[in-house]
């Protein structure tokens, strides 16, 4: 800290300045004055005397200027003056001080607003107490290739009860939808969480109002009967908090809801208490978690180790209800140390269960800052390297600018030079301009970033974690400071180094412009820099462009056009499955009669909606040998599906209503399963082993072969499919409905829901789309990355041709003197077009083929970012760099033309 010590004492000196100097001032006129009467006392003439005071007075002026404050004061003196002296030299030349301003404002404004995306979603730590402590846990089936899923409620159990060594505590998490009445009776819909007790404690959360959960919340024990007969009793009402903002919009904020009992889909829940606001979950898009719950319920789950399946009927309706767990690192333990505890009570897992053990079930743990971004980081990080380059794209231009204009000025600085200018002053004249040029940059950068983030808004993809925590906070201030220094930096200091070092002799002697013009193969060597920079990006851009043309020329296995879809969720879902299946095919008797409507159907999930439980299927060598087992997804639908999506039958029939009940062991499988499990016959008529509603496996008839659907994601193709009916599951899992109309779907929206309110008015219609507005979303992280990369190569282009163009420029302006020799000479104009081109051509040629061998280590960071299109595809490099010529050869040509205008006594008479 003595640094800091003696910097606020020279600026206490600083401050007080004037006063110092006046009595420092009036200190040496007493000592002149004494020194003088001195001299003369011992015989010295007058003149004598005043002539040794005065030297004395010298002496003691000299030892002001050694002083701290005084270097202090004369450092301060000399900023001022350069600053000044750059502000006026830039207020004469008002065209480079905007150009130069405006680049670095585009470069500034883009990597500001890069990285305000980088902050919230990579660099903000998670809003939860000692968050970079906590692991989000799944589980692998490592040799079915299912990675990352939710657990069971009885691994859970054995995980939390087996791992305390690593672990301070462990909870859970799983969220599911409930329809309530709301104030005025009319069906609303809520998320609603189940956790366990401890779920709040471990993640810091508070409430406002009421109280947190205790133990006693989560306890499975049975209240008396209505008639107060202990033979007769039934369940406990389950035990809720509810989230602020459900709090202030459904009960207006009043404490008189807590210890009372509502009710919340077919069972009632006592409300305790009210969360802080704000509360979210913070879980990556896949992992099937909503992010706002409205209400949450503490778990009661009995653990039962014959049933790890993951399925239960909740609300009489079959529904996997795997959990997100979460635990805390004690203090001291890494996550290599809990991987092995958790690994032990997997290891135990295996050898009980020989469906875990064949399926190699492994527990999956990840820190939950990483799990929350892992699908979205390679795309931030490539973004973040793409403005990086457009920022050193834009600092070369500049560095050009630059060195043109000290070139400009040699003669200036050599007669400064001359007069006795340090070298040291020379740079400072010349960092100032840049520290100018950078200041103002960075702040009409921020500016450019306020704006560019609202567009970021607007086009980023709804997988995109923590869109709202995206804003110029003070921590992106900072960044666009230090960006802006460092941009200051790099494009001020070569210019500086190259204006201190004047030839004088050289510079004084000539009268011309020729010797004024030096550096040409410094600026050469920083064009060559900005096409290499510049071909990485627009590589990137084209290898984006060709993934996203492949996106829309990949076969989804429907077709999304004219089909309309929503969720119908029912009121009072306690009902028997005959009665559930009965008023389902009161609905699609309803929609069919609505005007434009072809077909009905409906599912558990839409395509590429994401969420798709995974099941083991297997042969018959799966019996003997678990690890035969394999993983698809399923998905159970009603008659009628398939038809309504038109996707192909490949082989078989489909679902027809008799299908449609508990007791028909049938199934349809993708041509994906069908080809996996029976390569060389006809899947049709044979049987497979699926494991879903029941602890063992069944045995299933296929009795159809469609082509595959992408249930996720456009980009990858996903898991073998399976299909069951909806009375299959006990009737009801099917809340999508889908038609397929016979003009544009939004057009029978309206149609749509006066059928429903006719036929029930306590059916909610939700999520109302049409399916291309889905498919198009699944497309909006293509884009969204597609856009920006494409628009950053687009401005480093420019900004490539703009730095050519500037260096063929100056290099016309070099040479003026030798084109009018040649031209004197007899060279045509044809060839002094062909000798600036060729130079220009030159240039881009050396910068390609640098920037080609970056390409092609640098665009493999984007494999996952690509869709059937490799990193290094040639095609792509191929027309980067026949557009890259074509770009080169327009900035070439206007210098060019003007060397080739040039008449030769002009050019002559200048030098």
């Amino acid at each position: 800290m003595d640094w800091l010590r003696e910097l606020a004492r020279r600026l206490r000196m600083l401050i007080h300045r004037r006063q110092y100097d006046a009595d420092l001032e009036e200190e040496m006129r007493l000592h002149l004055k004494l020194r003088q009467q001195e001299q003369l006392q011992s015989g010295m003439t007058a003149y004598d005397a005043h002539a040794a005071a005065r030297r004395q007075f010298g002496n003691l002026t000299s030892v002001r200027e050694r002083s701290g404050i005084a270097w202090g004061w004369e450092w301060f003196e000399n900023l001022a003056q350069d600053v000044g002296y750059a502000l006026r030299t830039l207020r004469k030349s008002p065209g480079f001080a905007t150009i130069a301003v405006l680049i670095v404002a585009l470069g500034i404004g883009a990597s500001t607003a890069i990285f305000s995306v980088t902050n919230a979603v990579l660099l903000r730590p998670l809003p939860y107490k000692d968050a970079s402590r906590l692991v989000v846990i799944g589980g692998d089936m490592r040799v079915r290739d299912n990675f990352d899923k939710p657990i069971t409620y009885e691994n859970y159990a054995d995980l939390r009860d087996g791992t305390r060594d690593a672990f301070d505590d462990m909870t859970a998490v799983v969220t599911t939808q409930n329809i309530v009445a709301s104030g005025d009776g009319t069906p609303e819909q809520l998320k609603r969480a189940f956790v366990p007790t401890n779920f709040f404690r471990l993640l810091g959360a508070r409430t406002v109002a009421g109280r947190d959960f205790d133990d006693a919340d989560g306890q499975t024990a049975l209240s008396p009967g209505a008639a107060g007969n202990l033979t007769q009793q039934s369940p406990l009402p389950w035990v809720s908090i509810i989230s602020y903002e459900y709090w202030q919009r459904r009960f207006g904020g009043s404490t008189a809801v807590f210890g009372h009992t509502l009710q919340y889909g077919a069972n009632s829940t006592l409300i305790v208490g009210a969360l802080a606001p704000g509360f979210e979950l913070e879980f990556r898009d896949s992992a099937d978690v909503e992010r706002y719950c409205d209400i949450f319920t503490a778990m009661r789950v009995n653990y039962d180790n014959r049933n790890r399946s993951g399925f239960y009927l909740i609300d009489e309706k079959l529904k996997w209800t795997g959990l997100r767990a979460i635990a805390r690192l004690r203090p001291g333990v890494s996550l290599d140390r809990a991987e092995e505890s958790a690994g032990l009570i997997a290891a135990e897992v295996r050898r009980k269960f020989p469906v875990y053990g064949g399926g190699g079930f492994y527990y999956h743990l990840e820190p939950m800052q990483q799990h929350l971004v892992a699908e979205v980081r390679p795309a931030i990080r490539a973004l973040m390297a793409a403005v990086i380059f457009l920022l050193l794209i834009a600092c070369a231009n500049v560095i050009n600018l630059l060195l043109v204009r000290t070139s400009l000025r040699e003669r200036e600085l050599a007669v400064r030079a001359a007069l006795g200018a340090s070298r040291a002053r020379l740079i400072r004249q010349v960092l100032a301009e840049a520290l100018l040029v950078a200041a103002g940059g960075t702040m009409l950068g921020v500016a450019v970033a306020y704006a560019g983030i609202r567009a970021l808004l607007a086009i980023s993809p709804t997988n995109l974690p923590r869109l709202d925590k995206i804003t110029i906070d003070p921590i992106v201030l900072l960044f666009s400071i230090a960006a802006g220094l460092a941009a200051a930096a790099v494009f001020g200091i070569v210019p500086a180094l190259r204006a201190s070092r004047p030839d004088l002799m050289l510079i004084l002697r000539s009268a011309g412009r020729t010797a004024a013009l030096g550096g040409g193969r410094l600026r050469n060597g920083v064009a060559v820099a900005e096409v290499a920079l510049s071909f990485v990006l627009l590589v990137g851009a084209g290898l984006m462009v060709r993934s996203f043309i492949a996106v829309q020329h990949v076969d989804l296995g429907f077709d999304p056009h004219h089909l309309l879809t929503f969720q119908l969720l029912p009121l009072n879902l306690g009902l028997t499955p005959e009665i559930r299946a009965a008023r389902i095919r009161e609905v699609g008797t309803a929609l069919s009669e609505v005007r434009g409507v072809e077909h009905v159907t409906a599912a558990a999930l839409a395509p590429l909606s994401g969420g798709y439980g995974t099941i083991p299927w297997g042969r018959e060598d799966a019996l003997v040998d678990t690890s035969r087992y394999q993983a698809a997804e399923s998905l159970s639908v009603l008659p009628g599906y398939f038809e309504t999506m038109r996707t192909p039958l490949l082989a078989g029939r489909t679902f027809t209503e008799a299908d449609n009940a508990p007791d028909r062991n049938l199934v349809i499988v993708d041509q994906f399963l069908a080809s996996k499990a029976f390569p060389y016959e006809s899947a049709v008529g044979k049987r497979i082993l699926i494991r879903i509603r029941t602890p063992k496996p069944e045995w299933l008839e296929i009795i159809g072969v469609v082509a595959h659907q992408r249930a996720t994601s456009i980009a990858e193709p996903g898991h073998e499919q399976v299909y069951f009916t909806d009375g299959f599951l006990s009737h009801g899992s099917t809340a999508l409905w889908i038609l397929r109309t016979a003009g544009a779907p939004a057009s029978a929206g309206a149609a749509v829901r006066a059928a429903i309110r006719k036929l029930d008015p306590n059916l909610l219609i939700n999520e109302m789309e049409p399916m291309t507005v889905l498919v198009e979303r699944a497309q909006t992280k293509a884009r969204f990355s597609l856009l920006l990369i494409g628009a950053f190569a687009a401005m480093a282009g420019i900004l490539a041709s703009v730095g050519l163009y500037g260096v063929l420029a100056a290099f016309v302006r070099q040479r003026t003197s030798e084109i009018g020799v040649r031209m004197a000479m007899g060279a045509t104009p044809s060839s002094i077009f062909g000798l600036v081109v060729g130079q220009g051509l030159r240039l881009s040629s050396v910068g390609i083929a640098i920037g080609l061998i970056a390409a092609m280590g640098l665009t493999r960071a984007m494999s996952s970012m690509l869709v059937s299109i490799r990193p290094t595809d040639p095609m792509t490099f191929a027309s980067i760099v026949v557009l890259f010529f074509a770009i080169a050869a327009v900035a070439c040509g206007i210098p060019a033309l003007r060397a080739s205008g040039l008449d030769p006594m002009v050019a002559l008479r200048n030098d």
